[in-house]
């Protein structure tokens, strides 16, 4: 029989966009039913990692990553990161050739090119748009040192770095987002919130409108939800995370709808027929 824990765990990363999300449950802004939280801040690497395991009840997670935990985790409708003509973006120190003729695609192929983990969705959409390619597993938020450094020829952005690029001395090469929004008509299905199967339906179905009604109250409430995201801004100053903010909690993350359940399974189902993803479970959404 099914005991439920007194505490939840709720992952998620320690970012800007993630933070307004769950203001409302870090801070008692809305009803939480009796229920208790316990916050675990980690990348999403990690999280992805542990999701694996099966080791939280509820986390954020790439959704490259769930189509290995589909069989232990179903996907929330709400609480998505997606991006709608934009998302990650493969970025090189100084400036590319001036001639309009090069082949970026296979310019790439010839780079080592620094990547945040197998399991997200940006190594997948760039090994979509890609094929096979040289890297190097880095952790996100040095991935930018790495490549001045010299120890890859370009690296693969996610977060607030796909902002800040450019005062970083950086130039963008191809956004992943844009690309996949030409190719597809779709947004690029980033990230998602994920709750595990074991729990019974019932507290699903509680534990779902708890982290929804925490996105609206963080969308009712943008100012005091920035200000709380803020200490999560590396290197942004309040304007630049707040347009982050907006870039990745929108009407997607409210509800994926028919369009973003159309681009979770069209991203998992193109890497699933190149030979990306082995076996992929039925995709099954919380209602």
């Amino acid at each position: 029989m099914w005991r439920p824990p007194e505490v939840f765990t709720l992952g998620h990363s320690p970012d800007p966009d993630d933070a307004f999300m769950f203001y409302a449950i870090a801070k008692n802004k809305i009803d939480l039913r009796g229920y208790r939280f316990e916050h675990r801040l980690e990348d999403i690497q990690t999280l992805n990692e542990r999701a694996l395991r099966g080791e939280l009840h509820i986390s954020a997670i790439s959704i490259h990553a769930y189509a290995y935990v589909a069989e232990k985790y179903a996907l929330l409708p709400c609480g998505a990161s997606m991006g709608d003509g934009y998302g990650p973006i493969v970025i090189r120190k100084g400036s590319m050739p001036s001639n309009e003729d090069v082949d970026l695609r296979k310019w790439l192929s010839n780079c080592v090119i620094a990547v945040p983990g197998r399991m997200t969705s940006a190594y997948l959409a760039l090994q979509l748009y890609l094929g096979d390619f040289k890297h190097v597993v880095v952790p996100f938020d040095q991935i930018f040192d790495a490549v001045k450094r010299g120890d890859a020829d370009a690296g693969l952005i996610i977060h607030e770095g796909q902002l800040t690029y450019g005062q970083s001395g950086f130039t963008k090469i191809v956004d992943l987002g844009e690309w996949w929004k030409q190719e597809t008509g779709l947004p690029l299905p980033l990230g998602g919130n994920v709750i595990r199967k074991d729990i019974p339906g019932d507290v699903r179905h509680d534990l779902l409108e708890i982290v929804r009604e925490s996105i609206d109250f963080g969308l009712a409430h943008r100012d005091e939800a920035v200000q709380h995201a803020l200490p999560y801004a590396r290197d942004m100053n309040e304007k630049l995370a707040s347009k982050f903010i907006g870039m990745y909690v929108n009407d997607f993350t409210r509800d994926y709808g028919e369009t973003g359940r159309a681009a979770i399974r069209r991203f998992l189902g193109d890497a699933q027929r190149a030979g990306y993803i082995d076996n992929l479970a039925e995709i099954e959404f919380v209602d």
